[in-house]
């Protein structure tokens, strides 16, 4: 462990706990500030795990998260906004976390260690070569992450590996190997921070890049938005309203019409077609609206 970058001591921060609240604040900002550029350093990288995750998915395959403790959790909301935000049923994105459900809110001592549990959760998935499966560790040598991924790998898998301490065993066992690289933590070791916001935001791209080239964005509008409360019930009357140049009123009933599936109700009010045909046009066009209103 000792010779982990983000177990390093940071020589930037060596004093934090003797400066004033405002420092102590600049201080960690501007350890965070260098996050945006050690990502983007990555991105061909990036790109590259996208390109493989799209093609899974459209073979009907999912895209599995593995991680442990903050990288866990971070995999597991990206998985979860999937839904609401894309569309997407629930099973396509999915995340394992050490120790399960309750490590959600607690930490499950151990858990992380144990890599015939990874082994074992991802094997209860029933994994094949159509999936992506992307192991998260800011360590790079998570056992339950490792464990899940050798796994995968044994399956046909396209595994995925993110990790910022490098080289690491889990960027050697991943076909796919992105590296963020972010460096000694404000608070030695608190991969929450830096490593974190890393991870984020590289989980963001390859959710998000993989869902536009799906087809569930169009411009930058979330057109396969769920809705599920008011807020997105708006968020839908707007986008409608927007994409087809109707008033707010107009692009109520037509949701009503199509059962608050936004791309049917955008079709159905430009080609002026029932919520029906709207439907086979779309699924003539994959979904792709972009090629139907162009």
């Amino acid at each position: 462990m000792s010779d982990l970058l983000t177990e390093q001591q940071n020589p930037k921060t060596a004093n934090i706990d003797q400066l004033p609240t405002l420092e102590m604040l600049e201080a960690i900002n501007q350890e965070d500030m260098m996050v945006a550029t050690v990502v983007r350093e990555a991105l061909p990288s990036i790109a590259q795990a996208v390109e493989a995750i799209v093609d899974r998915l459209q073979q009907g395959g999912r895209l599995i998260y593995v991680g442990a403790g903050t990288s866990g959790r971070l995999a597991m909301l990206d998985a979860v906004e999937c839904v609401p935000t894309f569309g997407t049923p629930s099973e396509m994105v999915q995340a394992l976390i050490a120790g399960g459900e309750p490590a959600l809110k607690r930490t499950v001592e151990g858990a992380e260690d144990d890599a015939r549990a990874g082994r074992e959760d991802l094997l209860a998935l029933n994994v094949s070569a159509t999936d992506a499966v992307v192991g998260i560790a800011a360590s790079g040598r998570t056992p339950y992450v490792l464990g899940a991924l050798e796994a995968a790998n044994e399956l046909g898998a396209i595994t995925i590996g993110v990790a910022c301490n490098s080289p690491s065993r889990l960027l050697d066992i991943a076909r796919i190997r992105i590296s963020a690289p972010v460096g000694p933590e404000v608070i030695a070791g608190s991969t929450r921070l830096k490593a974190g916001t890393a991870q984020k935001m590289i989980l963001n791209m390859l959710s998000t890049a993989s869902m536009v080239k799906l087809g569930k964005v169009y411009g930058n509008l979330m057109v396969d938005v769920r809705v599920t409360n008011e807020k997105l019930a708006q968020r839908a009357r707007r986008i409608v309203s927007l994409l087809i140049g109707a008033s707010e009123e107009e692009a109520r009933r037509l949701l009503e019409q199509s059962n608050n599936e936004v791309k049917v109700a955008i079709v159905a009010g430009s080609l002026n077609i029932t919520p029906e045909e709207a439907r086979s046009v779309l699924v003539q066009a994959n979904g792709r609206l972009r090629q139907i209103i162009g």
